[in-house]
C-alpha cells in the first residue's frame, strides 16, 4: 500500500517540527544541549498531542551517531532506524497489553546489559498507568537506581493512576491540548503542501471536533478528503460529522425570540430527521448565546448582538447549560432537547407587568387603579444613568411644604397605597433594598418618577446601592425605567412593613382566639391537665 495516512506521514522527526508543545521542547532542548539528562521522563496529556512522538525524538537525540544534541542529524543509520521503528536499543512496550508482573520482570532482566548499537538503551512504556500494582513495584527498584546506560520514557493519559512513588522518580511533563485556532492553521499549511482544495470554515469544524488532539485532526482531515472526493468543504465536513450549521442555530434563536413554540418543535423534528447529535446542537446554541453576550457587552451593532435582550441571553445560556448536563439522563435526547427549549420560554420574562398608578393631583378625585400593559422587553429603553437617577435624601419640613404632600395627609389615596403594597410584595429583591421599600410610603408618582417617604427611624437604609437595586426591580416589574426620589421624614401612613406586622399580629390573635374557644381543645386540656405553651398560625 503506497498511501500513508497524514498522521503517520507528518509525524514530527525533530523538536522543531513539533506543534504546540513549546514548554516541553524548551526544557528538553536545554537538557540535551547542556548534558543535564535525567534517567526517567513521564509525558502526560490527552491522546494525539505528541507524547510518544516526543519520546521517539528524544531517543533519536540520545543515540544519534553525531552525538547527543537537541538536533539529531536524521540521516545516520540510528536516526533512520528509530524513524522506521526498528532500532534494537529502543524497546517500546504497550503497558495495556503487558500488565502482569512477570512481563515487567522479563522486560527489566536485560536492562543491566549494555546497549547493542546505541549510546543508551531506551525503554518507552506507553499507557504506563495500565500496569498492575505488583508491576509498578517490580519497576520501582530499577527506576530508582537504573544503570547509567538506561533511560525510561513513560507516557500516559491518566497520571492520577500512577503511584506517587513512581511519580517522584520521574521528570513529569504535562502536554497541553492544542487550541482549535492552532490546529486549523497547521491543517491549512498541510493541505496547501498537499495541493488539496479546502475551505477555512471546514478546517475550523475539524479543529473543533478534534478537541485538542492533532492526531485526531489529521485523521478527520483524511476522512474529509475521502468524503469530499479530494476537497475539504464545510458542508461536507458538517455532514460527515453530523453537525448542525449556524443557520439551524440561528433559526432556533429566532424562534425563541418570537416565542414560536410550533416553529421550535418543527426545528427539533427536522434535526431529528437529520440524525443530529442533540448534545452538539445544545453546544452550538450555547456558543451562539456566548457570542451574543460578548457582542452585547462590547456594544456591537444590533445585527451582531442578536434579537434577544442581554438578561434573556444570560437566562437562556444558563438553562442551556443545565439542559446539556441533564441530557444524558433524559429518556430520549430529542425529548431532553425539546424540554430545554420549552423551559427557556417558560422562564422567560413576561411581556406584561403591573404599573403603580400615579397619585391624583390636588383637588381631583382618586381614579380607579388598573393594570397597564408594559412595553415589550426588546423595546425597553436603557435606564437613565445620569446623576439625577440617584435618590436624594432631604429632611422633612415641619410645615409640610417639601414639594410633596404633608406626612399627616399623604397624596396617595387608599387605592394607591394598596397598589404600592402589591408592588412591593411582588418585587424580586432582598436585603437592604427590600427593607428600604417596606419602610417607605408612596407620596406621588408619575410615568417615570416615584416619590417615596422613608420613615426617619430607618434613615440608615438610604444608600445609592440599595436605591439603584430597587429602581431596577421596580422597572423590571413595571416594564419601564423608573427613577426614585426618596425623602426622609415622619411617615403618617401605614408602610408595607407596618401592614405586614399588623396582619401578622391579627393572624396570631385570630389563631389564639380560635384555640381558646375550640371545645375539643378545651376538653383535651381539662382531661389531661395541659396548657397551651404557644400558638403559631398556619
Amino acid at each position: 500500500m503506497s498511501y500513508q495516512v497524514l498522521a503517520r506521514k507528518l509525524r514530527p522527526a525533530t523538536f522543531d517540527a513539533l506543534v504546540g508543545q513549546e514548554h516541553v521542547v524548551r526544557a528538553l532542548t536545554h537538557a540535551l544541549d547542556h548534558g543535564r539528562l535525567h534517567h526517567a521522563y513521564l509525558f502526560t496529556g490527552t491522546r494525539g498531542v505528541g507524547k510518544t512522538t516526543i519520546a521517539r525524538v528524544l531517543a533519536k537525540c540520545l543515540n544519534c551517531e553525531q552525538g547527543v544534541s537537541s538536533r539529531p542529524c536524521g540521516t545516520c543509520s540510528v536516526c533512520r532506524e528509530v524513524a522506521e521503528n526498528r532500532f534494537i536499543d529502543l524497546i517500546e512496550v504497550d503497558a495495556a497489553s503487558r500488565t502482569r508482573v512477570d512481563d515487567t520482570r522479563d522486560l527489566l532482566e536485560n536492562a543491566q546489559y549494555l546497549p547493542t548499537r546505541g549510546r543508551y538503551k531506551v525503554y518507552l512504556v506507553d499507557e504506563v498507568h495500565m500496569l498492575s500494582g505488583p508491576s509498578f513495584n517490580a519497576l520501582l527498584k530499577t527506576l530508582e537506581e537504573p544503570p547509567a546506560h538506561v533511560v525510561f520514557l513513560l507516557a500516559t493519559t491518566d497520571p492520577k493512576k500512577i503511584p506517587a512513588t513512581v511519580l517522584s522518580r520521574c521528570l513529569q511533563f504535562q502536554l497541553k491540548n492544542l487550541a482549535p485556532e492552532r490546529i486549523a492553521r497547521y491543517l491549512a499549511e498541510v493541505l496547501e503542501g498537499e495541493r488539496i482544495v479546502h475551505e477555512p470554515s471546514a478546517l475550523d469544524l475539524i479543529a473543533t471536533a478534534a478537541r485538542g488532539s492533532m492526531r485526531d485532526a489529521l485523521s478527520l482531515t483524511d476522512q474529509a478528503i475521502a468524503f469530499g472526493q479530494g476537497a475539504v468543504r464545510a458542508a461536507d465536513v458538517a455532514d460527515m460529522l453530523g453537525l448542525v450549521g449556524r443557520d439551524a442555530v440561528s433559526g432556533l434563536i429566532d424562534a425563541l425570540a418570537a416565542r414560536d413554540v410550533p416553529r421550535l418543535l418543527a426545528l427539533a423534528a427536522e434535526l431529528a430527521e437529520r440524525s443530529a447529535d442533540f448534545e452538539d446542537v445544545l453546544g452550538e446554541l450555547i456558543a451562539a448565546l456566548h457570542r451574543m453576550a460578548v457582542n452585547q457587552a462590547l456594544g456591537a451593532a444590533a445585527a451582531s448582538s442578536g434579537p434577544l435582550d442581554p438578561e434573556v441571553v444570560q437566562l437562556y445560556y444558563q438553562i442551556a447549560l443545565l439542559g446539556l448536563r441533564d441530557l444524558p439522563i433524559a429518556p430520549d435526547p430529542r425529548l431532553g432537547f425539546e424540554m430545554t427549549l420549552l423551559r427557556m420560554l417558560a422562564f422567560a420574562p413576561d411581556e406584561a407587568g403591573t404599573a403603580v398608578p400615579a397619585a391624583r393631583p390636588a383637588g381631583q378625585p382618586a381614579a380607579p387603579s388598573r393594570a397597564q400593559p408594559a412595553a415589550p422587553s426588546s423595546a425597553r429603553p436603557a435606564a437613565p444613568s445620569s446623576p439625577q437617577s440617584t435618590a436624594t435624601a432631604r429632611p422633612a419640613r415641619p410645615d409640610g411644604a417639601s414639594g410633596v404632600a404633608s406626612p399627616s395627609a399623604p397624596a396617595a389615596g387608599t387605592r394607591d397605597r394598596d397598589a404600592w403594597f402589591e408592588l412591593v410584595a411582588g418585587l424580586e429583591v432582598s436585603g437592604v433594598a427590600r427593607m428600604l421599600a417596606e419602610h417607605s410610603v408612596l407620596t406621588e408618582a408619575d410615568d417615570r418618577v416615584y416619590r417615596l417617604r422613608l420613615d426617619d427611624a430607618h434613615d440608615t437604609l438610604l444608600a445609592d446601592g440599595p436605591v439603584a437595586t430597587l429602581e431596577r426591580a421596580i422597572g423590571a416589574r413595571l416594564g419601564k425605567p423608573v427613577r426614585l426620589d426618596i425623602e426622609v421624614g415622619t411617615v403618617g401612613a401605614e408602610t408595607p412593613a407596618a401592614r405586614m406586622d399588623r396582619e401578622r399580629r391579627e393572624r396570631q390573635r385570630v389563631a389564639e382566639e380560635a384555640l381558646a374557644t375550640d371545645q375539643t381543645v378545651q376538653q383535651l386540656l381539662n382531661e389531661f391537665g395541659g396548657r397551651i405553651e404557644g400558638v403559631s398560625p398556619v
